[in-house]
């Protein structure tokens, strides 16, 4: 995992941890504990999808590789779809339903970013990258 792959994963890592542990003390009703579960297993695959994209990972859109392994085989935007299950997560286990309104921006934001950069592998790997995404989802 480059350096900015890892101080990009680390960060919201530390911050979520952080909201999870200060707001412990609500009352832990079933849906609770799944927002948790949620939370916790969004940030798992984000770092995962983060360590799969290897030096691929960039702030800006980039073609490098492409990466087609691991998370990468089944969804070729995995960072954007787990990190929004564990942000709407999070937002219910900190008893803050009223923040899922924030995903009406991200999500699209997320949809934006993705088709960008598709258009820029596609533009590198061609054929290769068309057939990979014929094959996966987002």
């Amino acid at each position: 995992m480059n350096r900015s792959a890892f101080i990009t994963t680390l960060i919201p890592a530390i911050g979520i941890a952080y909201l999870l542990v200060k707001f412990s003390y609500l009352p832990w009703t079933a849906l609770r504990i799944l927002a948790l579960i949620l939370t916790a297993a969004g940030i798992t695959a984000v770092a995962i999808a983060r360590y799969q994209l290897g030096s691929s990972f960039t702030l800006s859109p980039q073609a490098r590789t492409l990466a087609t392994h691991g998370i990468y085989s089944k969804i070729r935007n995995p960072v954007y779809v787990f990190s929004a299950i564990a942000l709407a997560a999070l937002f219910i286990y900190i008893d803050r339903p009223m923040y899922l309104w924030s995903l009406l921006i991200l999500v699209p934001l997320q949809f934006i970013r993705a088709h960008i950069e598709s258009r820029v592998l596609e533009e590198k790997f061609g054929e290769a990258y068309r057939q990979y995404k014929s094959q996966t989802w987002f």
